[in-house]
């Protein structure tokens, strides 16, 4: 059996970036709130979409996905039932050099979604590689358990001390240390 397959876990800043969702039922539902959550421009082509979607601040195309849609855009992702089109997606995206998620389809993926718990600035991302999308919320869902907002109080207050560490501490290192003793004391 060969190894499994490696994903760079990053975060993207989506604030007022294009993003398009093809696609416009319930799974697009889902990732179009997490988009907006993040502040991210979102356009959904389908021919018909879920009733909460058309509530919600994004543009709607009513038609079918065309190439020419990814035009401009930061991010696609493909969640329809349609082998077809999902595969279309995500070779134009390709062609594009845009990142592109196939949902439940980790091989036609440039960038795989985690299943994320946030709680005030701080996000904990958890993921299976795509093996198993199930597994990945349950795990969140446990973390999640453990990070209440005493964390989002302590990271906020401990953003509020990067200035004038990025001052007084000359160094990487010496930030690091002093916010590594900070985070120890407050959660001892």
């Amino acid at each position: 059996m060969s190894e499994p397959k490696q994903w760079y876990m990053a975060c993207l800043d989506l604030e007022g970036k294009s993003v398009l969702v093809v696609g416009g039922g319930t799974v697009a539902l889902e990732k179009v709130h997490g988009l907006l959550a993040c502040g991210a421009r979102v356009t959904v082509v389908a021919p018909q979409i879920e009733p909460e979607l058309r509530e919600l601040d994004v543009e709607w195309l009513p038609r079918r996905y065309e190439r020419d849609d990814l035009a401009g855009r930061f991010l696609v992702i493909a969640a329809t039932s349609d082998t077809g089109v999902n595969t279309s997606v995500h070779q134009d995206a390709e062609h594009r050099h845009l990142f592109c998620n196939v949902v439940d389809v980790p091989e036609l993926c440039s960038l795989i979604l985690p299943a994320v718990h946030r709680q005030g600035p701080i996000a904990v991302a958890v993921s299976t590689g795509g093996a198993s999308p199930a597994l990945a919320q349950r795990i969140r869902t446990q973390i999640g358990e453990e990070i209440g907002p005493d964390y989002a109080e302590l990271a906020q207050r401990l953003q509020a001390l990067r200035p004038w560490a990025k001052r007084n501490l000359p160094t990487y290192e010496d930030r690091r240390e002093y916010f590594a003793r900070l985070v120890e004391e407050a959660l001892a």
